[in-house]
């Protein structure tokens, strides 16, 4: 059973889009019951935000209930059957600033589909920690380099078109017999360090 900042997730909602909800309980607290919004990344981690407490199972109860059906009537997404692969949804992170109105591309042939302001007022570390971000927003396509350069956005480590990391590309590249390309106005120099 996952335990966060001492609260035992009693259970979880995963939808397609690797969001979710989860209900926890730590006994020991002043308000002993809690509601989580989360998302998933590549393995199964969580990052968990936008707590709401209660001191009221039954209270929390209805909040975990509502906030599911919420969600579900906003996003039109269904819940992730167990061992279903993620759908090709696309995160891109806001490192530079919260995202507020006309902050993300939003185009008839890509619309957003979600925008996340993290709630605790500062940068917060997601993608397993190598990312301190602001907020997220969710496309089903991915964004062209120049919306994420024009936006300020950092894509996800996971999203489904960087699945494979710069090194395997290299490594398959070199196996074609392709040379890695060179920085533009650079000449190669094939002496090893020995020969320098």
């Amino acid at each position: 059973m996952e335990n966060i900042q001492g609260y035992a997730i009693e259970k979880s909602v995963l939808f397609e889009n690797n969001r979710g909800f989860a209900l926890g309980h730590n006994p020991a607290a002043p308000q002993p019951y809690v509601t989580w919004q989360f998302t998933e990344s590549e393995g199964g981690v969580r990052d968990y935000y936008w707590g709401h407490y209660h001191t009221d199972r039954e209270w929390a109860e209805r909040d975990f209930s509502r906030r599911i059906d919420d969600y579900q009537y906003l996003f039109k997404v269904e819940e992730k059957e167990p061992g279903q692969e993620p759908g090709g949804y696309y995160r891109y992170y806001s490192t530079q600033r919260p995202f507020d109105i006309g902050a993300t591309p939003d185009t008839k042939d890509n619309p957003l589909v979600e925008v996340v302001n993290y709630e605790d007022d500062r940068r917060r570390p997601v993608a397993g920690g190598k990312i301190h971000a602001w907020g997220e927003a969710i496309y089903k396509k991915p964004l062209t380099g120049k919306q994420i350069r024009d936006y300020e956005l950092t894509p996800a480590p996971d999203n489904p078109d960087r699945k494979q990391s710069i090194t395997a590309r290299l490594k398959e590249g070199a196996a074609k017999g392709q040379e890695p390309p060179k920085e533009p106005g650079q000449k190669r120099n094939h002496k090893t360090h020995e020969d320098r």
